[in-house]
């Protein structure tokens, strides 16, 4: 090793030696010859002997020869230029590569991959074992392997979509090096500290040192990740975006989106100078900020830059009514000031206006249609008011009352439990001598997890009737035993009656002005519109309920299948993803939880190396290998080439005299078309190559005899590469699954390429590149009155809203269309022949769920006629429109893998996407086939036979 500069094969270095020995060899060239005039006389005069000696060669072509000959031998010896150094140590003890792999590495992954990548090529060459430790992986014992097992392990990482413990490998890594001292360690860092993880760069530093081991540090200038955390719903959703250190990337989006991936609000961020953490907030209506289901950094690939929202985070309406006179309702003395100055951080808090009296109060709150309903101290309500709060109640509503003294007089059945009334009781209430304080909440309740203060004391308490069914109805009870908080489930729709058998004022107790009031709340109104199971008879989901994983994000903030080793967590879990519990929603859709990367108060650090002095710190922009073999070769070969024309020049056969080749051939512009040719034949790929198409191009001949799937090659690089993959993805599923087997997809250029070879041409609307020009149109209209089918897609799936103005794409493509005999069009009906063609669909999804597919609409069935199994016309429809992005859901990469996640709650999306391409296909290729098949049972009826 040269400093940077390494070989694969360095004793081929020796070769070198032999230079001088050339340089003396190459010095002698043959004498040149000479032209003799045919005469006889002179012929025979310069027979004469003459002593001849040989010519010395040049010394600008001995220089020449030598560096060719140096630049053959250097080319020979592999060498590879590694300006970090990395992993090099001047021997063949393993190398220990450690990349981290949390959701902090998946902005630049594939930037750490290569360099991870280099470094085992590079441990290879020197025919070092090669050990691969994924810092967010689980800890566990590793051993060094070949180089190519540890290029399988390393395809095999993928980052994490929780922060990684890298401290926890400490024990691991002490063992590898000490079986073997002078291992060469090499650490891939995100740059960003994990949590607790104290000085794990200190602790790794003094481990290579005690075992004599060779540490470099790679790692970006700056932390590039960015994260998102803190999702507050208070008057508006807040939310914060955060980075480790000022990286530039000082501004960006964040996106609201629902359960579907629908978009539902934007905003931008913008980090102020040196700042490492930007606050947003989303101004919502309610009912759009409880849609929220997914905050996410736009274009930020990663687990950390998403935070999901379940149902603690949507703020409900809550509607406030007090039953009491118009005199004891003041401010600072009311139930309702309490009861609004608790619920205010966290719920939508409203009163009746101008009403009269507490049955227009609550009418006016349920016509606003309100989640929870609070009744403070409302006693006995009329027939048509207890029927409307019955009745919004077993809707699913909330129905949250407090004690008082008009509720213990009242015989209201709005309550959880049988009221006791008389006896003990004075007024319905019931008074001690010294205050009773809160029991501890049992595992079951609800507020499972509080802890109640010493200093609550309770006078008085509206006293339940025993029986058989209060024990499940019981969420708090106090020191003695008697219920405080009892619910109960009502309705088929999941509502809650849920009370508080003190009052919501100081009264009877101080709990109201206590943060466990507060809390308690919190906890009460988050149950409003859940449908989860209740504890025992009476209540809802307890929270320590445990909910299986449901769907999880994986590394780069796609939603997905849990993986194996994901487990269900406890109802009331509020830290951040782990191994064990990676991000994602929990327990059922309509009363699960969301688990994020990040806790509300975390925050990005940057990685300290500032006391890790013996360990050599790169940059991972600066840890790029490149092998000078290929350039040593290609110049050799140049160097040999201009060796063959001087010799040739010298030896005088390019010489312009009529003896020369020159001369012979004509002229100078011989010697250059020559030099030309020449130099053509050097540096082609080969002949064979040079009369290839260039890729996807379609080949005539080849497109006649093979059936091809083609795509419209639009100029955006992005939008292409999805076309080409898409197709080929649809292209192995045809393969596959029928017996169709079409050759590999074709890009199209409509005003230059034959179309007539395609049955599906498909044409991805791409808005930001020029309208296609009358050649193209006029070509595209024969094609479609020829027979063809174009598939047109404008890919606008999540962003095209019925009776909203047109997207962009939208509006491009009616351009496009508007010289073209378009016939009309009509959303692909459930009897159409496209919907059974090989499977039987109702929809045709792509990479969007949401989007109207189109088609030529079909005549009318006649009046009176039976329902036919399938409808269809004269022939196969010219063209088709969606929105759903169909090459994105079909694309898939080199080993299979699907490139794009589809959006949208169904997990069978893909494989509906692909079966409604092998339709698409079937249908372009077979016309009313399908549409005769199935009618057959009915025409052999008819026929008679």
């Amino acid at each position: 090793m040269l400093g940077p500069l390494t070989f694969a094969a360095p004793f081929a270095l020796a070769a070198l030696v032999a230079l001088p020995a050339l340089w003396f060899l190459l010095r002698v060239t043959p004498p040149r010859p000479r032209r003799i005039d045919f005469p006889p006389l002179k012929l025979v005069a310069d027979l004469l002997p003459q002593r001849e000696t040989p010519a010395r060669t040049p010394p600008w072509l001995l220089i020449l020869r030598i560096l060719a000959a140096a630049a053959l031998i250097l080319a020979v010896s592999g060498p590879v230029w590694n300006p970090a150094g990395i992993g090099a140590n001047g021997g063949r003890t393993p190398l220990l590569l450690m990349i981290d792999n949390g959701f902090a590495a998946a902005h630049d992954w594939r930037e750490r991959l290569r360099v991870a990548t280099d470094a085992v090529e590079g441990a290879a060459r020197d025919g070092r074992p090669v050990a691969i430790l994924a810092t967010a992986d689980p800890a566990a014992a590793f051993e060094a392997k070949t180089p190519a097992a540890a290029l399988e392990r390393l395809r095999a990482v993928a980052p994490r979509p929780h922060p990684g413990d890298r401290a926890v490998h400490l024990p691991a890594i002490g063992t590898f090096l000490e079986r073997v001292s002078g291992s060469g360690i090499v650490w891939i860092s995100d740059g960003v500290a994990g949590t607790g993880e104290g000085a794990f760069a200190r602790d790794l530093e003094a481990l290579a040192a005690r075992n004599g081991a060779a540490l470099t540090i790679l790692k970006a200038d700056q932390p590039p990740a960015l994260a998102l955390t803190g999702a507050e719903a208070g008057d508006r959703l807040s939310a914060h975006v955060l980075r480790a250190a000022p990286n530039g990337r000082d501004a960006g989006l964040v996106r609201a989106l629902d359960l579907k991936g629908l978009p539902l609000a934007e905003h931008d961020f913008r980090f102020g100078n040196g700042a490492t953490e930007a606050e947003i907030a989303f101004e919502l209506p309610v009912e759009l900020r409880n849609a929220i289901a997914r905050l996410e950094i736009a274009g930020e690939r990663s687990a950390g830059a998403v935070t999901l929202m379940d149902e603690r985070g949507k703020r409900r309406r809550v509607g406030l009514v007090f039953g009491g006179t118009s005199d004891q309702a003041q401010p600072l003395l009311a139930p309702t000031y309490y009861l609004a100055k608790a619920l205010t951080p966290f719920a939508d808090v409203q009163e009746p206006r101008g009403a009269k009296g507490t049955a227009e109060s609550i009418g006016q709150l349920l016509d606003n249609q309100v989640s929870v309903l609070v009744l403070a101290d409302v006693g006995a309500m009329d027939e048509q008011t207890l029927a409307r709060v019955t009745k919004f109640v077993d809707a699913g509503g909330l129905l949250l009352r407090f004690a008082g003294p008009r509720l213990a007089a009242g015989n209201d059945p709005l309550v959880p439990v049988h009221l006791r009334r008389g006896g003990r009781t004075l007024g319905g209430t019931l008074s001690w001598d010294s205050p009773k304080t809160f029991a501890p909440f049992a595992p079951e309740s609800p507020f499972a997890g509080l802890l109640p203060p010493a200093d609550i004391g309770v006078r008085r308490q509206i006293l339940a009737e025993p029986d058989g069914d209060l024990p499940s109805r019981t969420w708090a009870s106090l020191q003695d035993g008697t219920p405080i908080v009892t619910a109960e489930k009502r309705g088929r729709g999941q509502g809650l009656v849920v009370l508080f058998h003190v009052t919501a004022d100081t009264t009877w107790s101080n709990l109201p002005l206590s943060g466990l009031f507060i809390d308690m709340l919190r906890r009460v109104v988050g149950l409003a519109g859940t449908a989860a199971a209740p504890a025992g008879d009476g209540g809802p989901r307890p929270a320590a309920a445990i909910l299986a994983p449901r769907l999880t994000l994986d590394g780069f903030g796609a939603l997905g299948s849990p993986p194996a080793g994901a487990t269900a967590v406890s109802a009331d879990y509020g830290d951040r993803a782990t191994p064990e519990h990676p991000p994602g929603f929990y327990g059922p859709a309509d009363g699960g939880i969301a688990v994020n990367a990040l806790k509300p108060d975390d925050r990005l650090t940057p990685l300290d190396l500032a006391s890790v002095a013996g360990a050599r710190v790169g940059s991972l922009a600066g840890a790029e290998t490149l092998d000078l073999r290929a350039f040593l070769f290609t110049l050799a070969l140049m160097l040999l080439v201009l060796d063959t024309l001087a010799g040739l020049w010298l030896g005088g056969f390019l010489s312009r005299s009529p003896g020369g080749l020159i001369g012979r051939l004509g002229g100078r512009p011989a010697a250059l078309a020559l030099a030309a040719i020449a130099l053509s034949a050097m540096l082609a790929d080969g002949p064979a190559r040079a009369q290839e198409p260039p890729a996807n191009r379609p080949n005539g001949f080849e497109s006649a005899l093979v059936t091809r799937l083609a795509y419209v090659i639009t100029g955006d690089a992005a939008i292409d590469e999805a076309s080409r993959a898409g197709l080929t993805g649809l292209t192995q599923m045809l393969a596959t699954r029928t017996a169709l087997e079409p050759g590999e997809p074709a890009g199209l250029d409509p005003a230059k390429d034959e179309l007539a070879f395609y049955p599906l041409i498909y044409w991805p609307i791409a808005p930001n590149r020029p309208q296609p020009g009358e050649a193209a149109i006029r070509r595209i209209d024969a094609f479609m009155r020829n027979g063809g089918t174009v598939l047109f897609d404008t890919r606008d799936g999540l962003t095209a809203r019925p009776g909203a103005a047109p997207t962009p794409e939208a509006a491009y493509l009616r351009k496009m269309l508007g010289t073209l005999e378009v016939p009309e069009l009509e959303p692909v009906p459930l009897d159409h022949v496209l919907t059974k063609a090989f499977y039987l669909v109702d929809t045709f999804p792509g990479r969007y769920g949401t989007g109207q597919t189109w088609v030529e609409a079909l005549p009318p069935a006649a009046e009176g006629a039976e329902r036919r199994p399938a409808r269809a016309g004269d022939g196969v429809s010219p063209i088709i429109i969606t929105g759903n992005d169909l090459a994105a859901a079909w694309a898939v990469g080199r080993r299979g893998e699907a490139l794009y996640p589809v959006v949208g709650g169904d997990q069978r999306q893909r494989e509906m996407a692909f079966r409604g391409g092998i339709n698409i296909v079937m249908y372009t290729l077979t016309g009313n086939y399908k549409a005769d098949q199935v009618h057959v049972p009915a025409l052999l009826e008819r026929l008679g036979q």
